[in-house]
């Protein structure tokens, strides 16, 4: 696939990185030439020095043939703009925009038309981190949570504890420690950062990374069995009231209690206008004295979403340490996410980038695979794929998951099939137009797995 990439910021080079490996012919556009040399000496694709919306520079990144645009510069404008030049000039088949501003997505519906703008698709990172924190907080003891098939089946992340019922169990015990009519598969286990393929015999240890695949109504129930000490989120405190923190606490506050904490005294005013119930604080989350004064020992959730990854790894740092019962941080820099996830200075790093990239990528993937998820900062990934065809034409179809050559390190977890959502063992069968559910440990592997959805010259 032949790829133009406008960008080559933090969204930019992590979408380059995670694409340049994989078969594709990528073009980064970008007007900063340190940017666009470091991609080019670390990964092998094309870089193009010039202003994105520009037509002679989309010209020269390769817009006339290319089978998809991305435009993810810091401009929204740009961004739109790129995508209508693209459309008029080269008829790009597919145009995805990154856009933030809430003025312009109230309408998108309209702008975004082929009539209009021409964008095919829209990506918001500050909603996609919104929807992302919502479902941490929904699921106290969660450390990921992501959605498929329309939000019917989900995969979370939990740390097996000490004492808990997890703990020094085979898997194949799990389903007796479930209530009744619930059905949970774990799709992987990461121990000191290193994966584990689970079998029936596996035994989970203190401190293990448990991921399992469910229906997302069963979700609560699961979690409950298996995080029995988390109780029920009642106090959430966000440092920072730009975007994020402005969308989080109208999520929320009919919920739970919501304080934010806001520098900027215009911005807070603003704040408290826009919102029925959430308290609204003037003053620097960092401030351990506000913190305390602030009953930060009471407070179950608290969230530093600045713009500042500095000032939001130490306020995070300093509300765990006074006591509050789970600190989230926003992190721009990977290198960043990594250092505080490996210290545990704080509970989850969240990086926005790999929520943009994970939005993304399901428009490159090949086999049908309509929703992917970034893991473990990139190393992994879940993906949702739609089978195709009958026995005679493809791999998977007609075929028990015993049966599926799956790559190593591959897991199905669950199948869709029209409202159903159905656990796999290992004597389920699939059927054409079902939706898998699969966790693929090594991202390198995804390809193959691409290869296994990929119908033969016969299907029609």
């Amino acid at each position: 696939m032949k790829i133009v990439i406008l960008g080559a910021g933090q969204v930019g080079g992590t979408l380059a990185e995670n694409l340049a490996g994989e078969a594709n012919d990528i073009t980064v556009v970008d007007t900063d030439p340190a940017l666009l040399a470091a991609l080019a000496e670390r990964l092998d694709l094309r870089t193009v020095l010039g202003y994105a919306s520009h037509p002679a520079v989309l010209r020269r990144a390769g817009g006339e043939d290319a089978d998809l645009l991305i435009a993810v510069t810091d401009s929204d404008e740009t961004n739109m703009l790129a995508c209508k030049i693209a459309h008029t000039m080269f008829r790009t088949p597919t145009k995805i925009a990154r856009v933030r501003s809430v003025e312009y997505l109230k309408d998108r519906d309209v702008l975004f038309s082929q009539e209009a703008l021409a964008v095919d698709m829209c990506i918001s990172p500050e909603q996609l981190v919104t929807e992302y924190i919502h479902r941490l907080i929904e699921y106290p003891g969660a450390l990921q949570v992501v959605d498929f098939a329309d939000g019917r089946v989900r995969l979370v992340g939990v740390r097996a504890y000490y004492g808990g019922p997890l703990v020094s169990r085979q898997l194949k015990e799990l389903p007796a420690h479930l209530p009744k009519g619930v059905d949970a598969r774990v799709a992987a286990i990461y121990r000191r950062g290193k994966a584990i393929l689970p079998q029936g015999d596996t035994i989970i240890e203190a401190e293990d990374e448990v991921f399992f695949v469910a229906a997302s109504e069963h979700i609560p129930k699961i979690i409950a069995e298996l995080r029995r000490h988390d109780k029920p989120v009642k106090r959430v405190m966000l440092a920072g009231g730009g975007n994020i923190g402005l969308r989080l606490a109208k999520a929320l506050e009919d919920k739970v209690q919501v304080k934010i904490i806001e520098k900027d005294k215009a911005r807070a005013q603003q704040l408290a206008i826009e919102l029925d119930h959430a308290v609204v604080l003037v003053g620097d989350a960092a401030s351990e004295s506000l913190l305390i004064e602030e009953n930060i020992d009471d407070i179950d959730v608290f969230c530093a979403i600045t713009n500042d990854d500095e000032a939001n790894i130490l306020s995070a740092m300093l509300a765990k340490r006074l006591g509050a019962a789970k600190a989230l941080v926003l992190i721009n820099r990977m290198a960043y996410v990594d250092l505080v996830e490996e210290n545990s200075a704080v509970d989850i790093a969240i990086s926005p980038q790999q929520s943009t990239v994970s939005a993304l990528l399901a428009h490159v993937r090949r086999g049908d695979v309509v929703k992917v998820h970034t893991l473990r900062r990139g190393a992994a990934e879940a993906i949702e794929a739609i089978a195709h065809g009958d026995a005679k034409n493809s791999k998977v179809v007609g075929r028990r998951i015993e049966e599926v050559r799956m790559p190593v390190g591959t897991t199905i977890g669950a199948i869709v099939r029209g409202e159903e959502v159905i656990i796999v063992h290992h004597d389920t069968v699939i059927q054409a137009e079902d939706h898998l559910i699969l966790f693929i440990v090594d991202k390198k592997k995804t390809r193959e797995v691409e290869k296994l959805f990929q119908v033969g010259l016969g299907f029609l």
